[in-house]
């Protein structure tokens, strides 16, 4: 192989023996100060990126806290302001003292549904918390006073009273152990009945007539009695006259079942059955009562005023009226002073059903009973005597007389009772 050749493969330049150029060398650049700078820079790069690291970690780390402290802030004053709240409905320390009507037409049996309907008439804030709060004291706090049932009817609550006294003021307890005796008479009105109780402070008077129209009882009688435009009061009728004990302050509700116990009892399966025996409901049974109730002059005229009623309604066709002035006057006397401005009906839209003088337009029955009837009338109206009158009359000191035809009708009223406008 040529020298040169070889020198060219080696790298290595030959040594020329006749010069003074004896070195051996790779280049003639020397490298190593500058690998020596790369590597420092490199590690001062370094160093200056894990400082800006560090310090960017630093400053996310106090971003961070901050953050965190505020969150916990935030959290603490919501929980604080809801524990007010929560508290504020448990005790009522800043709820107005403005009342509140609350009312429902069934029995209530759960506090969790009875605070419900308080939260519905915006009485507490914190619902959730409220049920919380009385399932923890029924479960702790044997015959709890929040607990159930909570007697239908209406109620005037407000916040200042706090939870508990609300809830039992729901239930209907009276505020005293008082009681009061009270007689109703046979033939009082449901106008007479609730006036009789007002006055005696058992209830007011607004309570009274909200559970008579609106709430549901369960008492067989009265289970199915919707209220009606055409009906003043819808259990007239049925709030049976007796002497009964109430409280003093107690609810309405409780007063009403009070009357409607009685008459449940008073009126036994074979009265309903007699009835159906007639060909009558014991809705028509009761108004015929309530009409015998009202027009009879003692006990015993009660079965002869009964089948005069039930032979014209048996003969509509030569008798559509019943002809008795009661149960106009029961509009007149006992409905219209009842009426205020604000009731839904005057007592001239009421004759319309309830008038059954002889030149009325109401055929048969008026719309419901005309008072409330002992049971001599409920007997008789279920009991009558067979006859065949179909007209009576009274005389100036409450005597009967009946006659089977119009002509005889006039003659006897000549002879006896002159004075009468018929």
């Amino acid at each position: 192989m040529p020298e040169n050749k070889k020198n060219a493969e080696t790298g290595i330049n030959p040594v020329d023996s006749d010069t003074d150029r004896n070195d051996v060398y790779f280049s003639n650049e020397d490298f190593s100060k500058k690998i020596k700078n790369e590597k420092k820079a490199a590690k001062d790069a370094s160093l200056a990126a894990k400082r800006r690291a560090q310090k960017k970690s630093s400053a996310t780390s106090v971003a961070s806290t901050y953050v965190f402290f505020i969150i916990v802030i935030a959290v603490s004053m919501v929980l604080s302001v809801y524990a007010i709240f929560c508290l504020n409905d448990i005790f009522g320390i800043t709820k107005t003292q403005s009342s509140v009507t609350v009312s429902y037409s069934e029995q209530i049996t759960s506090p969790k549904e009875a605070v419900d309907i308080l939260a519905d008439n915006d009485l507490i804030t914190c619902k959730n918390f409220c049920k919380l709060f009385v399932s923890l004291e029924t479960l702790v706090i044997n015959n709890s006073p929040v607990q159930g049932p909570y007697e239908p009817g209406m109620y005037y609550l407000n916040g200042k009273m706090g939870l508990e006294n609300m809830l039992v003021a729901m239930r209907g307890q009276p505020d005293t152990s008082e009681v009061v005796r009270v007689t109703i008479p046979e033939g009082f009105t449901t106008a007479d009945i609730v006036e009789r109780l007002a006055n005696n402070e058992v209830c007011d008077r607004a309570s009274l007539i909200s559970v008579i129209e609106s709430t549901q009882f369960s008492y067989s009688l009265v289970s199915n009695l919707q209220a009606k435009d055409t009906v003043p009061y819808r259990l007239e009728g049925f709030l049976f006259p007796d002497t009964y004990d109430f409280y003093v302050g107690m609810s309405a509700s409780g007063a009403v079942s009070k009357f409607l116990e009685n008459t449940e009892e008073k009126i036994p399966e074979a009265y309903r059955k007699r009835a159906e025996e007639l060909g009558f409901s014991m809705y028509e049974i009761m108004t015929i009562a309530s009409i015998v109730q009202a027009e009879a002059g003692d006990n015993e005229q009660m079965p002869i005023i009964a089948s005069v009623i039930e032979n014209r309604l048996k003969d509509k066709a030569n008798y559509p009226s019943l002809g008795c002035q009661s149960t106009s006057d029961y509009i007149n006397n006992k409905v219209a002073p009842s009426l205020s401005s604000t009731s839904a009906h005057t007592a001239d839209y009421y004759l319309k059903y309830y008038n059954t003088n002889t030149s009325s337009t109401v055929v048969g029955l008026p719309e419901g009973p005309i008072c409330n009837p002992g049971l001599k009338a409920i007997d008789a109206a279920l009991n009558p005597e067979e006859t065949d009158y179909y007209f009576f009359f009274h005389d100036i000191d409450r005597n009967l007389y009946t006659a089977s035809n119009y002509s005889e009708f006039r003659a006897k009223i000549q002879k006896y009772a002159p004075y009468l406008n018929y």
